[in-house]
Order: C-alpha cells, then sequence, then structure tokens
C-alpha cells in the first residue's frame, strides 16, 4: 500500500513529466516560428479552451485582436505575430498585412492553403457543402454556379425588399405617429431587418414585420425557425445530436427549427424547379422568381458541367443567409451609432440624400451610384468595426511567406510555415493598420471618396479572389435602409449627464468577438426631422 511518502513521490513525479512536456511543447513551437515575434502563452487564441476562458492577460483568446486592436503589432513593429502555446493547440502566425493575407487567402487549384479544419467553419456546412466552405475545383464549381445568381436583378430585389421592409417596420412599430422614438437595443431592429431582407431576396419569402411566428395549424413557422436557427447556430453546430433530447424547452425549440427547416428544404428545391422547368424561355432568361436561390436553382439547371447537388443548392443560399444576416446587421448597427456620435458626417449624408433623392420619392435603384457620401460612412463604419474578424489557413505542406519589413516600402523577408501550421489573417488587425489607414481610430468616411464599389480597396470584405461573394448585397441594402432612415429622423445617443459624444462611443460602441464580430447591444435616440 502507499504510504504518504510514496504518494508525495508520486505527485512529485507527475508533476516533473509535466513540466517537461510543457519545456518541451513550448521548445518545440519557437523552432516552428522561427525566430518570429510573438507571444507565449498557454492556450492558441482559436483553440477550444482559448475561446471559451475569457480574454484576459495570459489568455488572449478571440477578443485580442479588438482589445489590443491599437498596439498589438506596432509594440512589435512586425506584421506578423507568432501565438506559441504551452498547454493547448499548435502555433500559430496571426498577420495584419494585407500583401501576406494575399498570399494566403487565394485558394487556387495550385495554393498550398486551404481553410483551416476548424469547429467554426462547420458551422457553413449543416445542410451540404456550399461556395464558403469548399476548396480548390470544388469551391471553382460553387462559384461558378453562385455567381450567375448575383446580378443586377438580385441587387434590384435587395433595394426593393428593403425600401418594403423599412416601411413595413415604421407602420408596425407606429412611428409613423411620433416625433421621438427611444431605441433600447438597435441590434433588435438590425438584425431582424437583416433577416427580412435576406429571406425575401434570397428565399422569396417576404416576411411581414408583425407576422405570427406560428401557422395556422399551430405549428411552428419558418420566420421563428429562421430566427432560432440563426441566434443558435453554434450550438447546432457543436452540440451532439443526443442533446436534444434532454428535456429543455429551448433545446426542443432548436431541435424543431431545424425540423422545420429540413421539411421547407425539400419542398422549396421542388417547387422552384418545377417553375423553371414550365417558364424556362431561353429569350427571356429573367422571366419568373428573381430571389437569389431561385437564380441559382435556374443556373444549376442550365448548366450540366458544373451541376450541384439538391444538398449543395440550399447549403449555399443558407450558406449566404448565415454569414450574411450577423455581419449585415452589426455592420448597420454600427453605422448607427457612428452617425448618432458624429452630427455633422450625419448632416451632410442627409444632405446628399436630399439632393440626389429628395425629401418624398422612394429612392430608385439606380440612385445608388450617386450616393458617395452615404456608401462611404457605411464602409468607414465597415472598417472601425468589422464583423468578419479572422480568416483561419492551413498550410498544405512546407512553405514559405514573405512579410514586410522596415527597411523599404517593398522590402521583404521569408519565413518558414511548417505543413499543418495555421495562418491567421487579422482582419480587425488590417483595419487599424496605420500604413493602410492613417490615425486608424478616427472615423472619416472621407477615406472612401473615390474609392469605386468594387474596389479591393475595401479589405473588410476580405481579399482575393474569395473575397465576400455578398459583398454589394450587404452594401445595397445599408445605403438603402440608410437612406430612408436618415431622411426621416435624426439619429442621437442617448448621453448620461455631462457626456460627451466622444466619451458615449468610449463606453458604448465596443465590440465582442464571438462567431461574428459586432457591438454590444446600445440604445439610440431618433428625432423626426421637420
Amino acid at each position: 500500500m502507499f504510504d504518504a511518502l510514496n504518494w508525495s513521490l508520486l505527485l512529485k513525479g507527475t508533476l516533473l513529466l509535466f513540466l517537461v512536456s510543457v519545456v518541451v511543447k513550448l521548445f518545440n513551437g519557437i523552432k516552428i516560428v522561427a525566430g518570429v515575434p510573438g507571444i507565449y502563452i498557454p492556450f492558441q487564441p482559436i483553440s477550444l479552451p482559448g475561446v471559451v476562458i475569457p480574454t484576459c492577460w495570459w489568455n488572449p483568446g478571440l477578443s485580442w485582436v479588438w482589445r489590443y486592436r491599437l498596439n498589438s503589432y506596432q509594440s512589435y513593429q512586425s506584421a506578423v505575430l507568432c501565438f506559441v502555446p504551452f498547454l493547448s493547440g499548435s502555433p500559430s502566425f496571426f498577420t495584419n498585412s494585407v500583401e501576406v493575407a494575399r498570399q494566403v487567402v487565394g485558394g487556387g487549384v495550385e495554393s498550398p492553403w486551404i481553410k483551416a479544419r476548424v469547429s467554426a467553419s462547420r458551422g457553413f456546412t449543416p445542410w451540404g457543402m456550399n461556395l464558403l466552405s469548399s476548396e480548390k475545383e470544388t469551391w471553382r464549381r460553387h462559384r461558378g454556379i453562385m455567381g450567375p445568381a448575383f446580378n443586377t436583378i438580385t441587387y434590384s430585389l435587395v433595394w426593393y425588399e428593403t425600401i418594403r421592409v423599412y416601411r413595413d417596420m415604421v407602420f408596425c412599430e407606429g412611428w409613423d405617429l411620433k416625433d421621438t422614438v427611444d431605441i433600447p437595443a438597435v441590434q433588435d431592429y438590425t438584425l431582424k431587418l437583416a433577416l427580412f431582407v435576406i429571406s425575401a431576396s434570397g428565399f422569396g419569402w417576404p416576411f411581414s414585420w408583425d407576422e405570427e411566428p406560428v401557422n395556422e395549424d399551430g405549428t411552428m413557422g419558418i420566420q421563428k425557425a429562421f430566427k432560432i436557427y440563426l441566434e443558435n447556430k453554434v450550438t447546432l453546430v457543436l452540440a451532439p445530436r443526443w442533446i436534444y433530447k434532454l428535456p429543455f424547452q429551448r433545446l426542443r425549440e432548436i431541435h424543431a427549427a431545424r425540423q422545420v427547416l429540413r421539411k421547407y428544404r425539400s419542398k422549396l428545391i421542388e417547387e422552384r424547379k418545377a417553375e423553371i422547368h414550365g417558364t424556362l424561355d431561353k429569350e427571356f432568361p429573367t422571366f419568373g422568381r428573381k430571389d437569389v436561390f431561385s437564380l441559382l436553382v435556374r443556373a444549376n439547371e442550365e448548366d450540366e458541367k458544373l451541376k450541384l447537388d439538391d444538398s449543395e443548392l440550399v447549403g449555399n443560399v443558407l450558406g449566404l443567409l448565415f454569414a450574411g444576416h450577423e455581419t449585415t446587421a452589426h455592420a448597420l448597427a454600427a453605422t448607427l451609432g457612428l452617425l448618432g456620435v458624429y452630427q455633422d458626417v450625419q448632416q451632410a449624408a442627409y444632405q446628399e440624400i436630399i439632393d440626389v433623392v429628395g425629401k418624398d420619392r422612394n429612392p430608385l435603384f439606380s440612385d445608388f451610384t450617386k450616393l458617395e457620401k452615404v456608401r462611404s460612412i457605411f464602409y468607414e463604419s465597415l472598417r472601425l468595426y468589422p464583423s468578419g474578424y479572422i480568416m483561419v489557413r492551413e498550410a498544405l505542406e512546407d512553405t514559405i511567406i514573405d512579410i514586410p519589413t522596415d527597411a523599404g516600402k517593398r522590402a521583404t523577408r521569408p519565413i518558414p510555415v511548417p505543413k499543418g501550421t495555421q495562418v491567421v489573417v487579422d482582419l480587425v488587425g488590417i483595419q487599424y493598420n496605420p500604413k493602410y489607414y492613417p490615425d486608424p481610430d478616427k472615423f472619416d468616411p472621407s477615406r472612401w471618396q473615390g474609392v469605386s464599389e468594387d474596389s479591393e480597396a475595401v479589405t473588410a470584405f476580405s481579399v482575393g479572389p474569395r473575397a465576400c461573394i455578398g459583398r454589394k448585397f450587404a452594401t445595397m441594402e445599408a445605403v438603402c435602409f440608410l437612406i430612408l432612415l436618415l431622411r426621416d429622423w435624426n439619429i442621437a445617443p442617448i448621453l448620461q449627464t455631462g457626456e460627451t459624444h466622444e466619451q458615449w462611443r468610449e463606453r458604448v460602441m465596443q465590440a465582442e468577438a464571438k462567431s461574428t464580430l459586432g457591438l454590444r447591444s446600445f440604445p439610440l435616440r431618433l428625432t423626426r426631422r421637420r
């Protein structure tokens, strides 16, 4: 039997082995990063313990990209930092360089880089492989089918659906009878707006603002199913299937939402195929429905070479919904908050709206290109609060990346990247990199004056050939909504006693990094313009 001495020796031996394993892991990690400056930590920031444990001095976690956005890379005077964990995870590189990003995110057939196989990437494939999650030749096939569904017809539909949803919101909320409206949580409205616009434009389901969440027979409606699914997508991705058998109301609702969407998936495909084959006319290819899903099914039916299966069709549009819903909603909320802080910018945008659209008529789709100030405000807000905040790439083989140095404008130095190592493109770091944006914490929409709406300078939508396919979709929705809201209402923050607008921004407009980067819920006040 073990006595106290033996137990003591066992514990000491175990501790010694643990310390040796930590030292060996750390030493091997240091060898992998090849002298790149960085941080030695217990857990890799995007590993499970790194994500679950809140960001603090010893655990960077997901939120470090936001919390240290102004000084992380500058402190080390390097465009690439390494994180070497000694307890959990593998060494990885983070970069705030567009030049490095372009080397790793392209994803061409011959590229040594793919999207990293992390849990978050599975969030876009619950219904089937899609453009967001595919790689190499599979990505080319999906892009070939998805591309035709994003065209002038789609963007026009987005524009006019935004008008419809805005009018419906104003009426149902009773704003048309008020001169002042206090909004307790801006995100509640932007999330609902984004959901309704994308459901109508993506699937052809024009929900009403006050629509009942259940069907006539008492079963869950598609609108509520979408909402529950979007609010719980992390649980749906990570939780095992048996968990839904537990006796908890929320879990039963999530399971029911999944079943509703499954039923609608089959119904959607059958309906669209029947409509297309019944109305297909080569001379009038825009006849019929104009939503993304219908155009996607049409393109798929006409292209035998790139043809997607039914799960891939639904996976692509649901991927668009899940990727575009929160990101657009958070970007819009940030835009409204910043317009409340900077009244001079808001007034300039209002004047442009009056000059282009006037005081009474509905904005036309053709007005979009004339509203440069409004579009610039949205781009600058998205720069300061980029909803998609990291891109993770993994090396398929031993390779090299060239990182910028301070020796000259184009000077670089190579660093080796072993097979399996992750390079994380820090999109927050890029947006706050003074090399690209002088005085990066300043809200300055004039940065985007004269920048084309298709310019790759708008890096918050990612870079390279795999940049966000829904970029123009989101921009159309945002600009149209801002036209309508700013023409009717002045936006203002609800200040504490003695608080300035800048102090309100510092207190309230702080972001959280979860599945997307977004501001914590905050209130605003709308006052009707006279």
